[in-house]
């Protein structure tokens, strides 16, 4: 009987979606699928791909799709109503012209007031902050989200997930620090990505005897062949946030065995690797 349950699992590590491993099969992700990169690694648009354009915003959503990007990473917030938007800072200061203040204290009504695009360009005048519901929305069947969690939303991002069927097309960052953040998402959501940051690479085996992460977030602060081998044999992806941005570190990451980049440039990152094949 032993025999067959171990063939058994074997067996649905093959056929799952995604080429799962057996691990993960055993500790409840088999239903959770991986796309293929597209271009042999992960390419990532940090905020969207916003040169040029304001970050966040469903316009540089766009453009990382229109460009041919993996995943899109969008940062989430709470409004003063419980409305979750887009945006990467505490507070609006940084994006808007004359008006300051955290996002939390304002209503999305008001939010949808801020122009995010006057300080861009003329050409970006009147674009607005946009809501979860909007970006999956754009997103669903075209890109996958990298969602970064600034606050503690999951049962209400949970909510606006399930509504567009979009569980197996996010991955969630969270720092392994925020372990039972973490271990909530894969409590209330058995099909979700989790994608902690385990921080140095004597911290990975911890991780994921815990919660057998499908993928691993680090940073070139961390990041070595060494941690990309041992995440590997967990059966853990690694995507990493580029520190300089240029075609020397983008060849260092590759070698190391990286499976995914996060960048600003995902234009210049995308004809990067279409020259290498």
């Amino acid at each position: 009987m032993e025999n067959f349950k171990f063939i058994l699992v074997l067996v649905l590590g093959i056929m799952l979606p995604g080429n799962i491993s057996p691990l993960s099969a055993q500790n409840g992700n088999q239903n959770a699928s991986f796309r293929k990169a597209k271009n042999g690694i992960y390419v990532i648009a940090h905020r969207g791909a916003h040169v040029g354009i304001p970050e966040n915003s469903l316009a540089a959503i766009q453009k990382a799709i229109d460009l041919g990007c993996d995943f899109v990473e969008i940062d989430t917030r709470m409004t003063k109503d419980g409305r979750i938007v887009s945006v990467y800072n505490a507070s609006i200061d940084e994006y808007v012209i004359g008006k300051k203040g955290k996002v939390k204290d304002f209503t999305l009504e008001e939010i949808k007031k801020l122009d995010i695009g006057e300080k861009t360009g003329p050409d970006w005048k009147n674009t607005r902050i946009p809501t979860a519901e909007e970006i999956l929305e754009l997103c669903r069947g075209k890109i996958g989200i990298y969602l970064d969690l600034k606050e503690p939303l999951v049962p209400g991002l949970l909510q606006i997930i399930h509504k567009y069927d979009m569980e197996r097309d996010i991955i969630w960052y969270i720092p392994a620090s925020r372990m039972e953040i973490i271990k909530q998402l894969k409590t209330l959501c058995s099909n979700c990505i989790p994608m902690p940051d385990p921080g140095p690479e004597k911290n990975i085996q911890e991780v994921v005897d815990q919660v057998y992460p499908r993928v691993l977030a680090s940073d070139m602060g961390q990041l070595s062949e060494s941690f990309v081998k041992t995440a590997h044999t967990g059966n853990s992806k690694v995507f990493v946030d580029e520190k300089k941005g240029t075609p020397e570190e983008w060849q260092q990451i590759i070698d190391w065995g990286t499976d995914g980049i996060q960048t600003d440039n995902p234009a210049a990152l995308l004809e990067f690797l279409k020259k290498k094949k």
